[in-house]
């Protein structure tokens, strides 16, 4: 089954983040990927950058007009969402126990994805 590892944490502009922070969090991530590897599991993964780039889509009163703001859907908030991990493991207690060694500031969350049989 896929699981997406959902990483939150405070909002970092990674571009100008001190040199030896950036590489510390690449190390850890890395310390994570090379353990996935390790342990043969399949995965795929990204950070994204800070929620000040994002841009949010809102469906207008009359749901079929799309509005667009910039910015994350929550502003505000102390924990943004920073990256993700799709892992492949056999149930949602190995996600959530290889959930526990990813490398994260705020919270993590985990959800199956939903694969359809078609």
């Amino acid at each position: 089954m896929k699981f997406m590892i959902m990483l939150f944490e405070k909002d970092t502009d990674w571009q100008a983040a001190p040199p030896e922070e950036l590489e510390a969090a690449l190390a850890e991530h890395g310390a994570f990927t090379k353990m996935l590897q390790d342990k043969g599991i399949a995965y795929s993964g990204e950070a994204v950058k800070d929620s000040g780039s994002a841009v949010t889509l809102r469906r207008a009163g009359d749901g079929d007009t799309l509005t667009a703001t910039e910015g994350p859907f929550a502003p505000g908030q102390p924990a943004q969402l920073a990256g993700f991990y799709v892992i492949d493991v056999k149930d949602l207690d190995e996600a959530v126990e290889i959930a526990r060694m990813c490398p994260t500031g705020a919270a993590t969350e985990v959800r199956p994805i939903w694969e359809s049989a078609a």
